[in-house]
């Protein structure tokens, strides 16, 4: 396990590198713009969604969106390319959107029977970065607690924290923790907030059913940077892990 993750190092490197050259071009922006950016407004969104499906009617059924790889997690899959919107179906690119200097990620979900746009924080994808940074210092990940079948905790003392490292959650205050698997790769745990929907909500699912849907239809956000989660048969969320 520990070849993997030496060969790990050097892509996790890359991408650190392209990130930060990417996010620091943002900053050329002036503090008071860069401060407007970072709110998802929701009139940018159903402009960025009106703009989509009437693309999508002149072009035969295309959708605007980047390729990627088969392999990238669904709610990344379908990056929004603005450069085939703006500007014939949309004036100018979201103000929010990492494109225009926001940190927001436009993605769309549903393609095949009802494209809808959503977009993600990409300040995530950075707290991600640097901790992997940390690991990388270890050469191997210092696991904590075994939360699932191949999902873990971390030691964040051993990584040099002070405390435990968290996201902001998009749907609610919460503070979420990252787990990590055993081949490295780190993810924001959304348990309590698919317990509050679960326990909110009139839904019937069964063990196997992927259940992060229901943070993805009552908000613009998707649950980027996530394992796929079922009901135990409490009705309560796990990791949907093999």
């Amino acid at each position: 396990m520990k070849g993997r993750f030496r060969l790990k190092r050097l892509y996790i490197i890359a991408f650190s590198l392209i990130f930060t050259m990417s996010i620091l071009s943002g900053c050329m922006y002036p503090e008071e713009k860069l401060s407007q950016n970072q709110i998802p407004y929701e009139t940018q969104v159903k402009a960025v969604q009106e703009a989509v499906e009437t693309y999508q009617k002149d072009n035969s059924g295309l959708l605007p969106i980047k390729t990627r790889d088969q392999d990238t997690p669904i709610y990344q899959k379908y990056p929004i390319d603005f450069r085939k919107l703006a500007p014939r179906y949309l004036p100018e690119i979201p103000g929010n959107a990492f494109e225009n200097g926001g940190v927001f990620q436009y993605v769309l979900v549903d393609v095949e029977e009802e494209p809808t746009v959503k977009i993600f924080d990409l300040r995530i994808a950075e707290q991600i970065r640097e901790l992997k940074i940390r690991i990388q210092a270890h050469d191997y990940p210092p696991f904590n607690e075994e939360v699932a079948n191949n999902v873990y905790s971390l030691n964040y003392k051993e990584l040099g924290y002070d405390d435990e490292v968290y996201v902001n959650s998009p749907y609610s205050t919460k503070n979420l923790p990252l787990v990590i698997n055993g081949d490295g790769d780190i993810f924001v745990d959304y348990s309590m907030d698919l317990f509050e929907k679960l326990k909110s909500g009139d839904n019937e699912f069964k063990k196997g059913d992927d259940i992060r849907n229901l943070l993805v239809e009552a908000s613009f956000f998707v649950p980027a940077y996530s394992l796929p989660y079922t009901v135990d048969e409490n009705n309560e969320p796990v990791f949907m892990t093999k």
